[in-house]
């Protein structure tokens, strides 16, 4: 990839830092959004990463310069930042965080004054201003330092009036946890240790040194791992830079993978709730989703690929809970994006219910394997989906977002990326032998 290259995509843009993310295309976008938002105050919050110190004051004033008055959370989880321009009288927000890229990365992601990102149309607006005169704002921009957003989002997950805050700390839980150094550092140990659970730590400062890959992949969790058995943990959490996204460990020292999180956030959810609107995931996510909510006689609904495309599908159905297979959990009751700590909390009262542990529970959910790869590819053949469906028999086809071909027990999901040349390849079925030879038919096709 060309270092200098800026990407921009529907929550924002990202680039290594003084090469793709310059101080003018700081000052560029941030303008643009300055003209994109009605009058009003902007929540600012970032990760862990040292630069984004940096570009978080040249940003504030900026903006105070331009009128605004900037409330700055610090270093806090990218849904703690949505939170807070939900729950108060903000107009809008901005993070500064490049998620899971490499720490020689950083950018800006943008949010709506309901501290969702923006969506599609919102955004292509926000880019037609770029290299705009600033508007003017009759007022006088202001900083102020917010220090308990950390808190108030906190408060707000264990007020849920069905979460057992008194039975999960009678079961006190011995919970170990990796936030990478990132968001999560401060924000996770404080919500366990309220929750009268023991933490272990391993890469829990917000140096924002990352000390392993930055997904919560299982290839990334190995010391984790160690951890929750040589801790006798109950289970482990692991989060990305930028906490949006948990991993959990079970009790034997295994990383059962993201998909099982919205799995078992789903299941902790309908087991004290009874709705009748739907689930919302994306078309990647397992179908232990759908599995799962049917014993609960709850429908499923899937979206694009993207946090936003969840969201908004949420919206228009009215659905509580949502989510996408990387991890991330979403909690109307709490706030419409992603949120690691609301993925914990679930999870913890899902535990509290019974005297099971992760393992035992995940052995009462049917058992997918999925695998994840990618092709590189320079332009996409017109014919190319066409040519792939018709080489499969008897599936539900779906092209909302990509192609996607589905059965009873497995399923395809091709897309192009929209940042990268190349055409991601999403296969889930019963055993990995069956998801592989999915797999290659499909690169097959797509070499041939």
């Amino acid at each position: 990839m060309n270092k200098k290259i800026l990407i921009e995509s529907i929550s924002g843009i990202r680039g290594i830092i003084d090469q793709g993310l310059t101080d003018f295309a700081i000052y560029d976008y941030t303008n643009a959004y300055h003209n994109f938002c009605p009058e009003g105050k902007i929540v600012i919050g970032r990760d862990s990463r040292p630069s984004g110190a940096f570009y978080v004051k040249k940003i504030t004033q900026f903006l105070n310069d331009l009128g605004r008055t900037v409330i700055d959370c610090g270093i806090v989880p990218t849904p703690t930042v949505q939170f807070i321009v939900e729950d108060s009288d903000a107009i809008g927000g901005i993070v500064v965080t490049a998620s899971h890229n490499p720490a020689e990365w950083n950018g800006l992601k943008f949010l709506a004054s309901d501290g969702c990102f923006l969506n599609g149309e919102e955004f292509h607006s926000l880019i037609n201003l770029k290299g705009k005169e600033s508007k003017k704002i009759n007022s006088v921009g202001n900083k102020i330092k917010s220090e308990d957003a950390i808190d108030q989002h906190i408060l707000k997950i264990c007020n849920l009036k069905w979460i057992d805050i008194e039975k999960i700390k009678r079961r006190k839980f011995r919970v170990a946890i990796d936030t990478v150094n990132g968001a999560a550092a401060i924000a996770l140990p404080k919500i366990l240790l309220k929750l009268g659970c023991e933490i272990v730590t391993i890469n829990c400062e917000t140096s924002g040194h990352f000390t392993r890959g930055t997904e919560p992949l299982p290839e990334n969790l190995i010391d984790l791992c160690n951890l929750v058995l040589e801790s006798k943990s109950d289970l482990g959490f692991a989060t990305d830079p930028d906490a949006d996204r948990l991993a959990v460990i079970n009790n034997k020292g295994k990383a059962i993978g993201e998909e099982s999180t919205l799995v078992l956030a789903v299941d902790s959810f309908l087991r004290k709730n009874k709705v009748k609107s739907p689930i919302v995931t994306n078309l990647s996510t397992t179908l232990a989703v759908e599995k799962v909510s049917e014993k609960y006689d709850v429908k499923v609904l899937r979206s694009a690929v993207g946090e936003i495309n969840v969201v908004e599908m949420m919206k228009k159905y009215g659905s509580i809970i949502g989510g996408e297979g990387n991890g991330g959990v979403i909690l109307k009751d709490v706030h419409l994006g992603r949120d690691s700590l609301v993925a914990a909390v679930l999870i913890l009262n899902r535990l509290s219910l019974t005297n099971s542990t992760i393992s035992d529970i995940m052995l009462n959910f049917p058992h997918f394997e999925i695998i994840k790869e990618k092709i590189s590819i320079d332009i996409l053949k017109d014919d190319l989906f066409d040519l792939i469906s018709s080489s499969f028999n008897n599936a539900q086809i779906c092209r909302d977002d990509g192609l996607k071909l589905s059965w009873e027990d497995r399923w395809i999901h091709i897309r192009k990326s929209n940042t990268e040349p190349i055409l991601r390849i999403y296969v889930e079925a019963s055993t990995l032998e069956q998801a592989k030879n999915l797999v290659n038919m499909v690169k097959t096709i797509v070499s041939g």
